[in-house]
């Protein structure tokens, strides 16, 4: 592992992706913003990007109903991003309970849901529900418009939306977004230029990576940027999603979609889970992926290098550990020229 001692100013770091993963990185990066640690190394902006699609839940509803993009996904990222005040972020996080009207909503989500309509504008309802729980970092959606997701499945079978493709529980032959041709903000554009440092992952392949990669000249850009390029691989493989998939085959499928994004480290984690996590998610239908470790090095490039370290949060669901996956990402930032490398 490569550990860049100094820059003069503070990292730009973006992280795309969705659902849980990419809140987990957030979380941890958030506690470098405007802070130095004991490396020196601090971020002076962070920003997210995050998938549009989801369908389901409270997100799918508040989406048929208001015609209003899904806010589930950037709620909790913008929770992750949060300052710490208890209450708010309780409060964000609140889901009412019962079988009526409110049942199942997230309190967060009908706030963004309360703001879009007010302004008339979802970036601006981010922005604003963002400055409430002063967020350290800025949230961009892939895209602004309302996009379903479209899975040929091996079968040849087609399926329509993030609900039904996880559902599905058969092998996906072939992903597109509808319409294909959607737009991303100028702003998350903007930010992939400037990066420093683009991570992409982790998170459920098919329904939170892909899609923003799928989003138009997203993928080109992060491949044109100078930044730093990190692809961080998942724990467990996902039922009905990416059933029996390896490292290699999460790291190739993103290839395959975004064949022009060079990624400069591959993070993997190296700590087995426990044998009760291992048997309860294998009733589910889960693995866990990464260990296998001459599958993930055949399939990059000689300038690409895979990170392994153990990544694994304590506790009975198989997490990435906020802090750690954080430090790892800061450590891969290429070497400075006119500085030593240290090696881990």
């Amino acid at each position: 592992m490569h550990f860049s001692p100094d820059k003069k100013g503070g990292l730009k770091i973006v992280a795309i992706g969705g659902g849980t993963g990419l809140s987990t990185l957030l979380a941890g990066l958030k506690q470098r913003v405007d802070k130095h640690h004991d490396d020196g190394v601090w971020i002076e902006n962070l920003a997210a990007i995050v998938t549009v699609s989801d369908d389901g839940g409270s997100s799918g509803r508040l989406r048929d109903e208001l015609q209003m993009l899904p806010p589930g996904d950037i709620r909790n990222c913008m929770i992750a991003l949060s300052e710490d005040s208890t209450l708010l972020s309780r409060l964000f996080r609140y889901r009412f309970r019962g079988d009526g009207a409110l049942g199942g909503h997230s309190f967060g989500n009908l706030f963004l849901a309360a703001l879009t309509e007010i302004t008339g504008d979802f970036v601006e309802a981010v922005r604003l529900s963002s400055e409430v729980l002063a967020s350290k970092g800025h949230i961009y959606p892939a895209t602004i418009n309302d996009v379903r997701l479209v899975a040929e499945l091996e079968d040849g079978t087609v399926v329509r939306g993030e609900t039904q493709i996880t559902a599905s529980r058969s092998g996906i032959r072939s992903l597109r977004l509808e319409p294909e041709h959607c737009l991303p903000l100028p702003e998350a554009l903007a930010a992939i230029r400037t990066a420093d440092v683009i991570t992409v992952g982790p998170g459920s392949l098919y329904t939170s990576i892909l899609p923003n990669l799928l989003v138009a000249r997203v993928g080109q850009a992060i491949g044109d940027a100078q930044a730093t390029k990190i692809f961080i691989c998942n724990l467990m493989t996902q039922p009905g999603e990416t059933d029996g998939y390896t490292a290699r085959q999460h790291l190739e499928m993103v290839k395959k979609y975004a064949p022009e994004i060079h990624f400069d480290f591959v993070i993997v984690n190296s700590r087995p889970v426990s044998e009760e996590q291992q048997r309860r998610y294998a009733a589910e239908g889960a693995n866990q992926i990464g260990l296998e470790k001459d599958a993930i090095d055949k399939v990059v490039n000689g300038d690409t290098e895979v990170v392994r370290a153990e990544l694994l949060a304590e506790g009975e669901k198989a997490r990435h550990d906020s802090e750690s996956l954080a430090s790892v990402v800061i450590a891969c930032r290429q070497p400075a020229v006119s500085q030593p490398a240290v090696s881990a």
